[in-house]
């Protein structure tokens, strides 16, 4: 009986102490803050990548062997200094002949610019049409002559052969009339056929000086050719001089090699890429931003930049501006296999900070690094904060939380300004001093 009603007790004792504890409890233990004035930011915090907004490559100005090339990567170099270098033995034998057909078309303009051999012999044309004049007339003269010889011979015959017929004159001084006939007669025909012939050669004597005239004009056209041969043997000349110029590749800026592409000697094509030359100096951060964040953000915004990459936290951050925003978005795929939309910004490293120029100075920093950015689009200096763990939805959709009041919670709508991933304005529905419960669970009341 005993034993009964101990197993009774025991049950009954454990009730009462449990309702009893319930009863008297102060209630559940929560974590609260206090609504306070302070500085707030409203921020973008993103991934990005340090690159350098222009490089240069050095390529293979035209088809030719290389020789070996001795820089390497990090390795500075100064402008107009010799990076790289084509073998100029073929380009030389190139050159020497296209030097000597220029120095050939030169030596023919020269001969043909020497008329001296025209110019006598236009004045020796000029002396024979001369000659050739006085010639004709002695050649005239000479035939006007004969005629008067042959007429008198012809009168004289007549008479001696009258008088022979009346016996005042002999045989023989006949035959010696018509002999004397004869000869005029033969003399004169020769005299016309000796200026016929000087007339046909005064004809063509009176052609020499219109030819030499002719040779001396061509020697204008033959030059005007010849100038031409020469342009185009002074284009090849150049030519090859620009291509032994471009045969010493040099470096366009004061910078350093980030990359080297080809090392041995060999034989490349025109285009062929061997160096990339870059400033660090120049150094600048691309980072891609949430679409739905990027109209937060303007050029000229502060940025911090930090992380592993560059050996900064956020606490001793370097800074940086906003400098140029795509105007057209991207589609990415995020780690989680969510299709973002995203807006490349650009982000330049604010020059003007010792820290910043140390760093570039010392060249810590190179292309391609991995940073975070945190790019402050808003900033107060003056407003009502709290935590953001203590916001939640409500019914209504709208941001309410738990203020503590006389030692109670009591659900409290707020409406928000300014807001990052820690910290929110409080616009409307707090006072300051006044707490309110972080992270509250969903069975609080």
């Amino acid at each position: 009986m005993f034993r009964r009603l101990f197993m009774l007790v025991i049950p009954l004792a454990v009730a009462v102490a449990v309702a009893l504890s319930i009863l008297w409890s102060p209630g559940v233990p929560v974590q609260v803050a206090r609504a306070e004035y302070g500085s707030i930011e409203q921020y973008v915090d993103e991934q990005g990548k340090t690159r350098l907004p222009q490089t240069y490559t050095i390529t293979m100005p035209f088809a030719g062997r290389l020789e070996a090339i001795s820089l390497q990567e990090r390795d500075p170099v100064s402008r107009d200094t010799v990076v790289a270098r084509i073998s100029t033995a073929d380009v030389t034998d190139a050159r020497a002949a296209a030097l000597a057909a220029v120095q050939r078309v030169d030596a023919s303009i020269a001969r043909n610019d020497d008329d001296d051999v025209e110019q006598l012999s236009k004045k020796q044309a000029d002396r024979l049409v001369e000659s050739m004049d006085k010639v004709v007339q002695a050649s005239s003269s000479r035939v006007a002559a004969g005629k008067e010889r042959l007429v008198k011979s012809e009168i004289f015959l007549k008479r001696v052969r009258e008088m022979t017929a009346k016996g005042s004159a002999t045989k023989t001084e006949l035959d010696q009339a018509e002999l004397d006939y004869v000869e005029s007669d033969a003399n004169h025909r020769q005299s016309l056929l000796i200026s016929e012939s000087m007339k046909a050669m005064q004809a063509a004597t009176l052609l020499l000086p219109g030819l030499v005239a002719e040779q001396i004009a061509n020697k204008d056209l033959t030059r005007a050719v010849l100038e031409k041969e020469r342009e185009e043997a002074a284009a090849r000349l150049r030519e090859v001089e620009t291509r032994i110029q471009r045969s010493e590749m040099r470096s366009p800026v004061d910078g350093i090699v980030l990359n080297r592409l080809v090392r041995d000697e060999q034989f490349l094509p025109a285009g062929a890429p061997l160096l990339r030359i870059g400033q660090l100096a120049e150094l600048e951060v691309e980072t891609d931003v949430l679409s739905r964040d990027a109209f937060r953000v303007r050029p000229g915004n502060a940025v911090r930049i930090y992380g592993p990459g560059i050996g900064r936290s956020l606490a001793n951050a370097i800074p940086g501006t906003v400098t140029r925003i795509h105007p057209a978005g991207v589609t990415k795929i995020s780690s989680l296999g969510i299709e973002q939309q995203r807006v490349k910004v650009i982000v330049r490293f604010d020059r003007d900070d010792p820290h910043v120029v140390q760093l570039l100075a010392d060249q810590q920093l190179g292309a391609g690094y991995r940073v975070r950015v945190r790019i402050v689009s808003k900033r107060k200096e003056k407003s009502l904060v709290i935590p953001r763990t203590a916001l939640f939805r409500g019914s209504q959709n709208h941001w309410q939380l738990f203020a503590v009041r006389d030692g109670k919670t009591q659900i409290q709508e707020v409406a928000l300004g300014i807001e990052n991933d820690d910290w929110v304005e409080i616009a409307a529905g707090l006072k300051q001093g006044e707490r309110v419960v972080l992270n509250p669970e969903n069975n609080l009341t």
